[in-house]
């Protein structure tokens, strides 16, 4: 307890000052990417540091995994280097046990992480973007074009030129209705709908149904059949990165409800979760490197940690980008770097001083 005392003592610090560190860090590199468009359009700087200030929590969620991961190799290295290692081994201490404090640190870390880009991130995070959007003047619109979704298992297809998401307004609307094994029932075709509240209203629509063996075609009566969602047509505009998890998952059901491609929302809700893991996976790996720089500490602890950091973010990156391109399971290109590093975490700490 006192051991775990100490080392806790040691750790923090350096942790405060990698975090602020890496936080500064990442907002130099997106202010400055932005900066000649900044004075482009002359923002003022009052608004430049508003930005600034909402990007700090998506910084703060990036920042962590890296600043536990230098912070614990930086902290177990300094040890070793005094000899304070050796004297904890020497008592007959495993080097497990001594480390069990900063692992269970890496997973309160995962679970603050999870909580605070579901509450703090996430929102920040989309008013920075809106804000930049506005001060750069970039467009960014919710409406679709070219909409064909089904629902109700497949039997109602709607195809829609033009989907105004702002009134609640369908262009160039056609809805085909099926039975279940496949066979025409109706047509219906207007130049819009309009959203009442609970179901579509139809304006100048006609109506095509078989009677007789003859095509018959008929102006459509008021009707309140037709009560999909609007956002069911304008689902496949939403970032993702925009919406919390619980919403995510909503998202994902509503592309698969509506026959559109869902893998990629998919792989964005399986990463929600796979990337506050990190920062257990990032400890488990900071530990087993702990003890092995003797020398220039600060460096060779900076380096391993850019390096293992680097190494991750490609390996996540990749294994994203294949699953959602759909040559891989979502779940498995969230998890594959997780479950990978765990297992270079593990082969490292077989080898590790103790």
């Amino acid at each position: 307890m006192i051991l775990d005392r100490y080392l806790l003592k040691q750790f923090f610090p350096i942790f405060v000052v990698a975090v602020s560190m890496f936080v500064l860090l990442l907002s130099l590199i997106d202010l400055f990417a932005n900066l000649w468009r900044y004075l482009n359009y002359e923002v003022p700087l009052k608004e430049i540091l508003q930005v600034c200030f909402y990007y700090l929590p998506k910084c703060l969620s990036y920042a962590l995994p890296l600043s536990l991961l230098f912070a614990a190799a930086y902290t177990l290295g300094d040890l070793y280097s005094r000899n304070e290692l050796t004297s904890i081994f020497s008592s007959g201490i495993p080097f497990w046990r001594f480390t069990l404090s900063l692992v269970f640190i890496g997973l309160i870390t995962s679970v603050f992480s999870f909580l605070f880009d579901d509450l703090v991130v996430i929102p920040t995070y989309k008013i920075k973007n809106d804000l930049s959007r506005v001060l750069l003047h970039q467009r960014y619109s919710e409406n679709n074009s070219d909409i064909v979704i089904k629902t109700r298992n497949g039997e109602v297809i709607y195809s829609v030129d033009y989907y105004d998401y702002r009134t609640y307004t369908l262009n160039g609307v056609s809805v085909i209705e099926q039975d279940s094994q496949g066979n025409f029932i109706s047509l219906l075709r207007a130049p819009r709908a309009l959203w009442s509240g609970e179901y579509w209203i139809f304006y100048n629509a006609i109506t095509y149904q078989w009677e007789n063996g003859l095509l018959r075609a008929r102006p459509l009566s008021e009707t309140d059949l037709y009560r999909e969602s609007p956002d069911t047509f304008r689902r496949n505009a939403v970032n993702a990165e925009d919406l919390p998890s619980h919403e995510l998952a909503l998202h994902v059901a509503d592309l698969k409800k509506a026959g559109l491609p869902f893998v990629e929302a998919l792989a964005d809700y399986y990463h929600r979760f796979s990337f506050p893991s990190v920062s257990l996976v990032i400890m488990i790996l900071s530990v087993s490197m702990g003890g092995r720089f003797k020398k220039n500490i600060l460096l060779m602890s900076l380096l391993a940690s850019l390096s293992a950091a680097v190494v991750y973010y490609i390996m996540e990156m990749i294994s994203m980008m294949m699953a959602k391109m759909g040559y891989i399971p979502p779940i498995a290109g969230a998890w594959f770097p997780v479950g990978s590093f765990i297992v270079i975490g593990i082969l490292l700490l077989g080898s590790a001083k103790t």
